[in-house]
């Protein structure tokens, strides 16, 4: 994903690469971000200090781990910088975390950055208050095979469409991991599957499986483009909001 923001900023009038951040034991620190991308040398060396890069940056793309961001999410309220998060596997505490700084500084923080599974999440919402629990939900997505969280940031932020739309708790009709006898589904729940192998950028799909019939939405990620674009659009749509926090759906102006 740092090789493909890279290449979508220099892609995008009005942006201008101030920095690339590694961790510190990165092999790739001091390296020339712009040949780590496939372009031309850009005179701007990989580093980890994010507070001295950041010096002269408007804001910051985020798709780090947990830990980082955390870290990252003081450094940009400190610099009242835009701080666009693509991370996943954030927990309730590392979301707490982000909410705490947001008085401070617009933060656009979602699951996935492109239009497409924005559009889904809005469709999956709306599918969800128009069919009642004799339509089952289940949610199966898949991606490569380095990916360390399960489910995707994607699927959970499209089960959590799938509960607003139904007005329950996610975290009370979630049925994720099932193995053995788990015994009959519960009507209501929100079911979760994660697959993993290959190169795959992102594969999702919403079930609504009812009596007799069964409804599929879905997207696929060809490119980690979009999401590179995704968040570029994002930081240039907060930049000069009022602090906060953000989502796609406002970047997009969807009612999800």
């Amino acid at each position: 994903m740092g090789r493909a923001l890279v290449r979508a900023i220099a892609e995008t009038d009005g942006a201008v690469l101030a920095g690339a951040l590694e961790a510190p034991e990165s092999e790739l620190i001091g390296k020339d971000v712009g040949v780590l991308a496939g372009l031309p040398g850009s005179g701007i060396n990989v580093s980890a200090d994010l507070w001295s890069l950041s010096a002269n940056a408007d804001g910051i793309l985020d798709f780090t781990v947990p830990a980082a961001t955390i870290a990252n999410v003081a450094i940009a309220a400190e610099r009242g910088l835009v701080h666009v998060i693509g991370t996943t596997g954030l927990s309730a505490s590392d979301m707490a975390v982000i909410r705490s700084v947001t008085s401070r500084t617009a933060v656009v923080q979602s699951g996935n950055m492109s239009l497409g599974v924005n559009l889904l999440a809005a469709l999956v919402k709306r599918m969800a208050q128009a069919l009642d629990e004799s339509f089952d939900i289940e949610v199966l997505e898949m991606h490569h095979r380095a990916k360390v969280d399960a489910p995707s940031g994607t699927a959970l932020m499209l089960g959590q469409a799938a509960a607003d739309g139904r007005k329950v708790d996610l975290n009370q009709r979630a049925a994720r991991g099932r193995d053995g006898l788990t015994g009959a589904r519960e009507a209501g729940d929100i079911g979760f599957a994660s697959l993993r192998g290959g190169t795959v950028s992102g594969d999702h799909s919403v079930i609504f499986a009812g009596p007799y019939e069964r409804i599929t939405l879905s997207h696929h990620a060809e490119d980690r483009m979009i999401f590179a674009h995704g968040a570029l659009k994002a930081a240039k749509w907060a930049f000069g909001k009022a602090p906060g926090l953000y989502s796609m759906s406002d970047v997009l102006g969807l009612d999800v």
